[in-house]
């Protein structure tokens, strides 16, 4: 019994500096550039942390690695290597620049959907309320998560359905998040030719309206 607690305590010790406080750490670091950072978890982008320290660097792996929807998304083998390859091309990659005073982003990438966040994240920093924050980063990938269940029910309707594919345009506008979406069915539908047909015409739709802006 005192073995396993002397082998217990250390990481009881550790939990909350490791999973809690580090998104305070970060979203503190980041200030309102916290929504690239969102937007880069759920896209499964690559983000490479500059001009800091170790501890930095894995505060943010750690944000990153709670707020992604990774292995929740279905991704055959072809995909899922585009997907990486498409991840660590450097042009694409979100570089925080840490070693000027606020850090630098280059390549950021967000959504009406990860900004519509950002003011949630700051309140809790502010007033030090770690546990709040995680809550604030749970509630936002399951409103993520939910979501993605939508979209995959709507894609099954259109199969059969206009009427279900126009509902399906709309909720991608509403969202705020239909390039996350579309990317994530993009990668879990791959092998479905009909349901790949949808997500095209989707695509084409929202980048219509967008005349060039974000989902």
């Amino acid at each position: 019994m005192q073995n396993l607690e002397t082998e217990v305590r250390p990481h009881l010790i550790r939990w909350y500096e490791e999973s809690v406080m580090h998104i305070h750490r970060v979203v503190l670091l980041l200030q309102a550039n916290v929504g690239y950072l969102l937007h880069a978890a759920l896209s499964h982008k690559l983000v490479e942390v500059t001009g800091a320290d170790e501890k930095t660097k894995a505060d943010v792996a750690r944000f990153i690695k709670a707020a992604s929807l990774q292995g929740l998304v279905q991704e055959d083998t072809t995909t899922a290597s585009l997907c990486k390859a498409i991840s660590e091309d450097c042009h694409t990659s979100l570089i925080i620049d840490c070693s000027t005073g606020p850090p630098t982003l280059t390549n950021g990438v967000s959504n009406r959907f990860c900004d519509d966040w950002i003011q949630a994240f700051l309140n809790a920093a502010e007033r030090f309320n770690p546990f709040l924050l995680r809550q604030i980063l749970e509630n936002f990938k399951l409103k993520a998560i939910q979501d993605m269940n939508n979209l995959k029910r709507f894609i099954r309707q259109a199969e059969m359905s206009h009427y279900a594919l126009f509902r399906c345009c709309l909720f991608l506008q509403s969202c705020g998040n239909g390039d996350v979406l579309l990317q994530n069915a993009r990668a879990e539908h791959s092998s479905l030719p009909e349901a790949c047909g949808i997500i095209n015409v989707l695509e084409e739709f929202l980048g219509e309206h967008a005349q060039g802006a974000l989902y």
